[in-house]
């Protein structure tokens, strides 16, 4: 099996913990994963099985999407509900209009320091790690991309709400709510995270964990797995002829001018007979085709 496998991840599950309930669904070592998710958080996590694996660092739609519930008027450790309550604050008179007033604000590319419970590193120590000692690094903001923040539910009496966001990778929910409550000046944490898109994938075209068990089961698991190829298709298509296809998959670097190029420098990459191969970048200065990634299992005799 070659391709992705769409998990609705569960609550309370790591996005290690599905690879390792999946190797053991699947019955293979060779899997991998876009884009982790929380513990906390459910909702799209694309699953690389077999020689899919290599795509996992050069997809080419890094855009997520999420709805994330908000409580005003606290302050956690994890800037989420699992952590420990550090402030708490009035929030009474905030209202919708204010907090869209300031989504509005929020939005473009913007620097975002990371939170503690995080996963980078300083130092070569993951933050989550150091924060579990009681310790407090110095961090460096670095840039993220939010392209949509909205504002789609909100109860001035309990201070809950509700935000939709759309974003670049690298792009943490919890600071945007952290963010947001320390603008309004009361504070404010997550209370629930969905990733409902990645890497152009819906949650809808989602499986659970349980669904992926009973189609292993029945011998029908693969009609769950998608083409490595659909991933690639924002790309322009490169399509090679059946010599320039036998070139290209033994390493030979060809000529642009022998190719039928579409605007652009990288390339999703279609032999003849053999479909799709995977990316490669037009290098304009040397005139060539250089192979960035092959995603074709290799020809066997």
């Amino acid at each position: 099996m070659n391709g992705i496998l769409l998990i609705n991840k569960p609550q309370g599950w790591t996005s290690f913990d599905v690879i390792g309930k999946l190797r053991g669904i699947l019955h293979m070592k060779r899997l991998g994963h876009a884009g982790t998710l929380d513990p906390m958080a459910t909702g799209v996590l694309p699953v690389f099985v077999g020689y899919a694996t290599k795509a996992c660092g050069i997809l080419p739609d890094d855009t997520k999407a999420y709805t994330a519930g908000f409580q005003l008027g606290q302050v956690s450790d994890t800037l989420d509900c699992t952590g420990t309550i550090l402030e708490t604050h009035e929030f009474a008179g905030i209202t919708a209009e204010q907090i869209t007033a300031l989504l509005n604000t929020m939005t473009g590319e913007v620097m975002q320091l990371p939170p503690m419970y995080s996963a980078v590193k300083v130092d070569g120590k993951k933050l989550y790690e150091l924060a579990r000692q009681g310790k407090t690094v110095e961090r460096t903001p670095r840039k993220v991309r939010i392209d949509e923040l909205k504002l789609t539910a909100f109860d001035p009496e309990t201070g809950t709400g509700m935000l939709q966001i759309k974003c670049g990778s690298g792009t943490y929910v919890r600071t945007v709510i952290d963010d947001l409550g320390r603008a309004l000046g009361c504070g404010a944490l997550m209370t629930t995270l969905c990733r409902t898109l990645s890497n152009n994938f819906i949650i809808d075209r989602c499986i659970t964990i349980e669904q992926a068990q009973a189609l292993s089961d029945d011998g029908s698991i693969e009609t769950a797995i998608i083409p490595i190829a659909e991933v690639f298709r924002v790309l322009p298509p490169l399509h090679l002829n059946e010599e320039q296809t036998r070139l290209y998959r033994n390493g030979v670097k060809l000529r642009l001018n022998e190719l039928k190029l579409l605007s652009g420098e990288r390339f999703a990459v279609y032999g003849t007979p053999d479909g799709f191969l995977g990316t490669a970048i037009a290098d304009r200065e040397e005139q060539i085709l250089r192979i960035e990634r092959n995603l074709k299992e290799p020809q066997t005799t």
